[in-house]
């Protein structure tokens, strides 16, 4: 007896459900940087297929990024993160809705600078057959702190999750720090002060006196959110090569003065890479500078 074919609903997601759910986890978007992660190897024309609708059911606005280069960046409407708060990819994640087209202008260089990281990773993950998806990134994760001298948390501008399929099955963290030159080279350098004090700290049990098997017994904070302690990658760009090695030779002295960040060093990869360099060469080829050891460049899971 034939058994009558049973239509089963599809399991992709469509690409307008994809655009949006990376509009709302990325927080601006160009539309080449969209057409880069969903739709490679079709025509640009595409993307702008798939956006008209959001557009125009107002889950998504655009603001204008100069007058003279007609890009656009894309960014989520409270309409649209209504829509996508309870979607499973986005779980954990509140959307942010930008107020208005000028609030997104203002802040679309550091993020856009982010995002174009982000596709160098992409780019080469495809390349070579390894496991990275759009969604693999996520900006602006923040975790607590202890006494940080008013700094009570560390805000990573992303945390990057990798995994690398050849010549073995190896799976990589990263946090990223985007620095475009807008802060002193100092305060850049500083961040490794707070990310060895993340490294370092261990919650007393409530209600306990904290002794010392207490504090053997108990999980450091990043424990709870991470397997191992994820690499830390300093990305540059916006000033003259010459303005962007002096700022990751300060690193590299920060890691080799600062006691904390030396002890954090020897557990944790460090590294720093121009973005260019990053978009030129891929992640996997000898742009990043170590901010411990040797400062001979290299791969950055090889740090």
């Amino acid at each position: 007896m034939t058994r009558p074919a049973v239509i089963q609903p599809g399991t992709a997601d469509t690409y307008a459900h994809q655009a949006l759910a990376l509009i709302a986890q990325h927080r601006l978007l160009t539309s080449t940087q969209l057409h880069q992660m969903l739709m490679p190897h079709t025509p640009p024309r595409k993307i702008h297929k798939v956006l008209a609708p959001l557009r125009a059911e107002g889950l998504i606005a655009h603001t204008a990024l100069g007058v003279r280069s007609g890009l656009k960046a894309h960014f989520l409407t409270a309409a649209g993160a209504q829509v996508a708060a309870d979607w499973p990819e986005l779980r954990g994640r509140a959307a942010t809705v930008i107020a208005s087209p000028t609030a997104a202008s203002m802040r679309a260089a550091h993020t856009l600078a982010g995002v174009r990281a982000h596709l160098a990773f992409l780019t080469e993950a495809r390349e070579r057959g390894d496991e990275y998806q759009p969604l693999d990134w996520m900006p602006e994760v923040t975790h607590r702190l202890p006494d940080t001298g008013g700094q009570d948390r560390l805000t990573a501008d992303a945390v990057l999750h990798y995994t690398a399929t050849q010549p073995r099955r190896l799976q990589y963290r990263a946090f990223v720090e985007i620095d475009r030159t807008t802060m002193s080279s100092e305060r850049l350098a500083r961040k490794l002060i707070t990310y060895a004090r993340f490294h370092d700290y261990t919650p007393q049990p409530a209600g306990r006196r904290g002794t010392a098997a207490d504090q053997n017994a108990a999980l450091s904070a990043w424990q709870r959110f991470y397997p191992r302690f994820p690499r830390i990658l300093f990305i540059l760009t916006g000033a003259p090569r010459a303005t962007l090695t002096a700022r990751i030779t300060d690193l590299r002295r920060m890691a080799a003065d600062h006691g904390l960040v030396t002890r954090l060093a020897s557990h944790v990869p460090l590294g720093a890479a121009i973005l260019e360099d990053l978009e030129e060469a891929g992640p996997s080829g000898p742009v990043w500078t170590p901010l411990a050891g040797t400062g001979e460049r290299r791969g950055w899971t090889h740090l």
